[in-house]
C-alpha cells in the first residue's frame, strides 16, 4: 500500500504533463486572442510613449506582465490593445490622449514587424495566424474618449478602432458606467440617451465591436437589445461567483447567449475572488459558470494583463495562457469548446459584426444637445444655427438678461 501511494504524486505529474501537451497542440493551431491588454499604457507611463528608449525594448521589458517572449510562450496570436485615457481626462484632453495611444499601437507594429502585425478585420487576424504574427487590434477603452462626437467616433474608426467600451469608470453625457450600481455615481442616462442609442446604431453601422466592460447593468441590458450585431464584455467575470459589480450578473448572461453575444472573462483577483488573492482555478470557475449559463460559444479570455496591480496565482503574466487551457482540458472542456474560448468565439462575433455593418447606409448625424455637454472650454460653433437647435430655457432667460442690462447701462 505504501508503494501505491509513492506514486500517486507521479500519476499527477503525468496526467499534468498529459494536459499541457494537449493545450500546447491546440494552441499552436488555435492560438489566444485576448479582449483587452493595456501595455499601452504602461508605455504611456513608463516611458512617455518613447518606444526607442532601451529600457522600452519589448523584447526584454521586465516590469510589465507583457513582452514579446512572454507573448510568444503564452501563444498569443491576436490581441485588442487597450487604448485608454482615464476618466479626469473627460471634458478636456481625452480626444489628444487617445489619439496618442492609438499612434504608440501603430508604432508597435512598425517598430517590431517581425512580432506585430496591425489588423483591422477578422480576415487580418486568420492571416496573422498564418504568418505566425500577433494581430495587433485597437479596442477604445472608455466612451468620454469620442467626447460625445459621432465625427470623433467615424475618426477612431478610420484610424483602426474596432471596439468602443461605451464608459470606463465615469458616465458620459450619453450612458451611464458600473460605479451607477454601486451608488457611488447617479445614473444620468438610466442606460443608454438618445444620443447614447444614435451611438450604437453608428457602431453597427461602422462595423465597431460594442464592448460592455465598465458598464451599468441598464447600459448593458439597453446595448444588448438595441444593437444588431453581437456585442462583447472585453475583459469582465461572472457576477454569480465574484459579486463585483464590474461583473456580469446571470440574467445579463441570458441575454448574452440570446445575441450569440460574447464575454471575455477578466483575471483581476478582485473581480475573479472579491479578495485580494485568487487562483488560476477560479477564473476557470467563472470560464465554467459562463459557459454553463450562457453557453460555450459566449466564453473568450480578456486577462487585463498590464491594468491591473494583482493577478491569480499561476496566471501572473501572459506566458501562462497554457496552463489555463490545461487547467479547462482536465475539466473535461472538449477541444472544440477550448478552441472557441481561444479564438473561434470571437471571430464569430467579429464577422457577424462586418455582417451587419454598412458603410452605404447614411451615418447618424444628430448632434448630442447643447445642454448635456460639459467643460467650460467648449465653443458652440453650429449649435447656434442648426435647424434643430432649441436653447434650453434658462439659457435663453440668461442671454435675454444679458442684452437688457446692456440697454439699461446705454
Amino acid at each position: 500500500m505504501q508503494t501505491v501511494w509513492w506514486l500517486w504524486p507521479l500519476v499527477a505529474l503525468c496526467s499534468g504533463d498529459q494536459f499541457r501537451g494537449e493545450a500546447e497542440k491546440i494552441m499552436r493551431a488555435t492560438p489566444v486572442i485576448d479582449g483587452h491588454n493595456d501595455l499601452p499604457w504602461q508605455l504611456l507611463t513608463l516611458f512617455n510613449n518613447q518606444l526607442r528608449e532601451k529600457a522600452a525594448n519589448l523584447t526584454s521589458l521586465a516590469q510589465t506582465h507583457t513582452n514579446i517572449p512572454k507573448l510568444r510562450a503564452g501563444f498569443v496570436g491576436a490581441q485588442f490593445w487597450s487604448a485608454y485615457t482615464p476618466c479626469d481626462t473627460q471634458n478636456k484632453d481625452a480626444v489628444r490622449r487617445i489619439l496618442e495611444q492609438i499612434d504608440v499601437i501603430h508604432r508597435m507594429c512598425q517598430m517590431y514587424p517581425e512580432t506585430f502585425v496591425c489588423v483591422t478585420n477578422s480576415t487580418g487576424i486568420r492571416q496573422a495566424f498564418q504568418e505566425g504574427r500577433v494581430a495587433s487590434l485597437i479596442g477604445v477603452e472608455g466612451g468620454h474618449s469620442i467626447d460625445s462626437s459621432l465625427g470623433v467616433l467615424r475618426a477612431l474608426y478610420h484610424l483602426g478602432m474596432r471596439y468602443l467600451t461605451l464608459t470606463h469608470s465615469c458616465n458620459t453625457p450619453w450612458a451611464d458606467n458600473w460605479l451607477v450600481d454601486t451608488g457611488e455615481d447617479q445614473a444620468q442616462s438610466q442606460g443608454l440617451s438618445d444620443f447614447g442609442q444614435s451611438v450604437v446604431r453608428e457602431m453597427n453601422r461602422l462595423g465597431v465591436i460594442i464592448d460592455l466592460a465598465h458598464v451599468s447593468v441598464a447600459t448593458m441590458k439597453a446595448a444588448l437589445r438595441l444593437s444588431k450585431a453581437p456585442i462583447i464584455f472585453s475583459h469582465s467575470s461572472a457576477y454569480s461567483l465574484c459579486r463585483h459589480q464590474r461583473n456580469v450578473p446571470d440574467d445579463v448572461l441570458q441575454l448574452v447567449n440570446q445575441t450569440g453575444s460574447l464575454v471575455m472573462v477578466n483575471f483581476y483577483n478582485d473581480y475573479v475572488s472579491c479578495q485580494k488573492e485568487a487562483t488560476l482555478s477560479q477564473v476557470a470557475d467563472h470560464l465554467d459558470h459562463i459557459k454553463k449559463v450562457a453557453g460555450a460559444g459566449a466564453v473568450g479570455f480578456g486577462g487585463d494583463y498590464d491594468g491591473v496591480s494583482r493577478l491569480p496565482s499561476g496566471l501572473e503574466d501572459v506566458s501562462k495562457y497554457p496552463d489555463l487551457v490545461a487547467e479547462l482540458l482536465r475539466r473535461q472542456w472538449t477541444e472544440a469548446e477550448v478552441r472557441g474560448a481561444l479564438a473561434n468565439n470571437l471571430l464569430r462575433v467579429f464577422e457577424a459584426v462586418e455582417q451587419v455593418s454598412d458603410h452605404a447606409q447614411t451615418p447618424e448625424e444628430v448632434p448630442i444637445p447643447l445642454g448635456k455637454l460639459q467643460g467650460s472650454c467648449r465653443t458652440t460653433y453650429g449649435y447656434s444655427e442648426a435647424p434643430s437647435f432649441h436653447p434650453p430655457p434658462g439659457a435663453l432667460l440668461a442671454s435675454l438678461s444679458t442684452v437688457l442690462l446692456g440697454l439699461c447701462l446705454l
